[in-house]
């Protein structure tokens, strides 16, 4: 099994990876396949028209998560890694406008989102709760084209026909490439690491350097922790409400401000380290509310914990470096990937155990291997992180990535470094295995209601409107 880490790591916008990344990239390549010629097309016959349909959990929270937007934003050329945050407005305006889709060097289609975008709460799509399906029309109205694509967390998007195949191979991830380490779950990971001699970043280095140079793979994880970093600074600069209607005030700069006063006077404060990550956390999903250039880790709605534990690392231990930075990335890619693999990543598949929850996991890895910690401490990391995750719900309300996501990420990344500590000061020996801490989750995400899996159909998002 081989997930890269630049497929856990993906540098995009808000505010949420399955329900904005994954729809935009979904729309791009259904209009790429479309401009191609590798679909059947009467001779002569031209596409006029295209539509396109969300369903599932895209359908009860699209508005609030902005998959409209992406989905104009995907038709319209657009791919996450890419789009200016700040001209996105202007081009989703211009077609609404204009009521078609021009993306630049291609065809013109008419597209009016008022009518050609629909939001379908009745009809589920049988694959995955985040489906949507795109169509093309001919002058006469006549059905040309049609492609349905799933978004299945943390910004992965396959066609039905892959995700049928990914099923039929007893994987939900993506298909993998051959690497000299190929663990699939944390039994193998800790037998290679104890036959190899190497530790866990090692490991996982190696299986990225056998199809990237280590020129290219350092430059990505750089890229990758510098967009990390940059969005903490930008979201401990902004203030005022955040989009959506809610009117959520951005908390990080004030907290801040007030933290570094008290840094400034040598004020005595016991939860000096609590408080630094809650604000780095916190930083990150105001960003990403507000639509700001973010790195799903494992998803935007999980984006700002991992982050705020290396930022925690970088403040305070004296020993951390540029190193230091990679081997905690791609050690919490091990440990993502194997969490994606067997269970999944998904908000609307699992609950937020799977976001937030496997972001700890990853985090709380992370932090013990930098910090000194074996593979069997680093392991236990994950596992104690995971294990006090399992069964949290995803309830945003007004299904706005904002209430209780902010705040969720900095109680994730909170016991992200307690569960490094507790790990790090034990020998790696522990009750309950990593592995089966995945599988508990996997199955809790199974038995839950679908009110309670990114439909803001239950939880807060009920309550909280009712009272």
């Amino acid at each position: 099994m081989f997930l890269s880490v630049f497929d856990l790591f993906k540098i995009g916008i808000g505010p949420s990876s399955s329900h904005t990344m994954g729809p935009m990239t979904a729309a791009a390549r259904f209009l790429e396949e479309l401009e191609g010629n590798d679909w059947p097309r009467p001779v002569g016959v031209q596409v006029e028209r295209i539509a396109a349909s969300l369903h599932g959990s895209l359908a009860y929270t699209g508005i609030g998560h902005g998959t409209d937007r992406a989905v104009i934003l995907g038709l319209a050329g657009e791919i996450p890694q890419t789009v200016d945050p700040d001209k996105a407005e202007g081009i989703v305006a211009a077609v609404t406008a204009q009521k078609r889709i021009s993306p630049p060097g291609r065809s013109s289609y008419r597209f009016d989102p008022a009518k050609d975008l629909v939001l379908d709460k009745k009809t589920p799509l049988t694959g995955h709760a985040n489906g949507m399906a795109f169509y093309a029309y001919d002058a006469a109205d006549r059905l040309l084209l049609k492609r349905i694509y799933y978004s299945i967390g943390g910004g992965f998007v396959v066609s039905d026909e892959e995700l049928q195949r990914m099923k039929a191979k007893g994987t939900v991830t993506t298909e993998g490439k051959k690497v000299p380490y190929p663990f699939k779950n944390a039994v193998e990971m800790l037998k290679m690491a104890e036959k190899s001699g190497l530790s866990i970043a090692e490991m996982k280095r190696i299986n990225e350097e056998t199809h990237m140079s280590r020129e290219k793979l350092d430059d990505g994880l750089d890229a990758v922790w510098d967009a990390m970093r940059g969005c903490i600074e930008r979201g401990l600069t902004q203030e005022g409400i955040m989009p959506g209607g809610l009117k959520v005030r951005r908390r990080a700069r004030q907290l801040h401000d007030k933290l570094q006063e008290q840094w400034q006077q040598n004020r005595p404060n016991p939860l000096l380290a609590n408080d630094w990550l809650s604000i780095y956390a916190m930083a990150v999903n105001e960003e990403n509310a507000a639509g700001g250039r973010v790195v799903t880790a494992p998803t935007n709605g999980a984006a700002g914990t991992l982050p705020a534990v290396l930022r925690y690392w970088l403040h305070f231990h004296p020993e951390a470096d540029q190193a230091s930075i990679r081997d905690f990335l791609l050690t919490a890619a091990a440990v993502g990937g194997i969490i994606k693999s067997n269970a999944s990543i998904s908000g609307a598949e699992v609950g937020c155990q799977g976001e937030v929850g496997s972001a700890s996991a990853m985090a709380a890895a992370g932090l013990c291997a930098v910090m000194g910690g074996t593979p069997e401490q680093v392991e236990n990391a994950a596992e104690i992180a995971l294990e006090h995750h399992l069964g949290m719900t995803c309830d945003p309300i007004a299904g706005l990535v904002q209430v209780p996501c902010i705040e969720r990420n900095a109680l994730g990344a909170v016991k992200a470094v307690t569960a490094a500590s507790l790990a790090i000061k034990g020998d790696g020996k522990h009750f309950v295995p990593l592995d089966a801490a995945i599988e508990t989750m996997r199955q809790t995400g199974l038995d839950m209601s679908e009110k309670y899996k990114e439909t803001s159909l239950g939880g807060l998002a009920v309550n909280v409107v009712e009272c």
